[in-house]
């Protein structure tokens, strides 16, 4: 019977504190399982994903990310966890490429702190008025700030500016209304944030089953308000801190530059917590 050896790593931790950022699952060499295998794995582990590493002719290593209930094109703590472990394994060093189903995404590390570059992102306008929004949210129409898009740097999600934080710790996401808003994918997925002095607090919302969860740090959506940014013609370049993960027990701190040729950085600390094997 095979073992598979994988790592248990969290990403975007808040001050290195071992228990805090977004855990994730890598299984290290995969390349002797096949899909509903992996599919298999990450409901096992449970966690918001689980990636495999498997060989590549065109980077220094190919990833696939699950879900518990589907295989994602791209995720931003997936991409940071997996090549913290590629390094480890000698896959590449601080300085790497990892294929994934979105592309190619170029990640670089100082210490343990890790930066991917996201796709190029694109944006779309949102069709439903302002209102139906804060429904969505469970906000008053005037708690919705300018201007939400459908944005994709990698993952097309829908991004809500707030006006304030006190906005943004009212959000209570009412299931029946996010599911009628769905991206070019078929999933549906909102991002909201609002402005803390210079720094932005953030949350991530998506539906398991007939139920919305929170995610403690997203780093798509991260990259994905780097589009925005681009959208709103901000001045370039342009730096934020961003804290998320305050209503899941898993504070978070992301890192968001976009700089002067309009490249989209995402960073984050990554710590491994642990390592074992699984018997197949």
């Amino acid at each position: 019977m095979p073992a598979y050896a994988y790592r248990i790593v969290n990403v975007f931790t808040q001050a290195r504190a071992v228990l805090s950022g977004n855990p994730l699952c890598v299984f290290e060499r995969a390349q002797t399982l096949d899909a509903p295998r992996m599919q298999a794995l990450a409901l096992q582990f449970n966690l918001s994903e689980t990636t495999f590493i498997l060989p590549s002719e065109r980077a220094s290593a190919r990833v696939r990310i699950f879900t518990p209930g589907y295989e994602m094109p791209f995720a931003g703590h997936p991409t940071l966890g997996t090549a913290h472990v590629c390094r480890a394994l000698g896959l590449g060093g601080d300085r790497l490429t990892l294929e994934m189903a979105a592309g190619i995404i170029p990640v670089r590390a100082a210490g343990d702190r890790w930066t991917f570059q996201a796709n190029a992102p694109s944006w779309r306008e949102v069709e439903e008025p302002r209102l139906a929004l804060a429904a969505m949210l469970g906000l008053e129409e005037r708690d919705i700030a300018e201007r939400p898009l459908w944005v994709n740097a990698g993952r097309e999600q829908l991004i809500v500016p707030l006006t304030s934080e006190a906005a943004l710790r009212r959000v209570w996401v009412r299931a029946e209304l996010l599911a009628q808003l769905q991206s070019v994918h078929g999933q549906s997925q909102v991002y909201v944030f609002a402005p803390v002095g210079a720094a932005l607090v953030a949350r991530f919302f998506f539906p398991k089953g007939s139920a919305v969860l929170e995610d403690p740090a997203t780093g798509s959506a991260t990259a994905n308000l780097g589009g925005w940014c681009l959208a709103m013609d901000r001045t370039l370049p342009c730096e934020f801190e961003i804290s998320q993960g305050e209503y899941t027990g898993r504070p978070s701190a992301l890192r968001l530059r976009v700089d002067a040729e309009r490249q989209v950085l995402v960073s984050g600390d990554v710590i491994e917590l642990g390592r074992g094997t699984i018997n197949l």
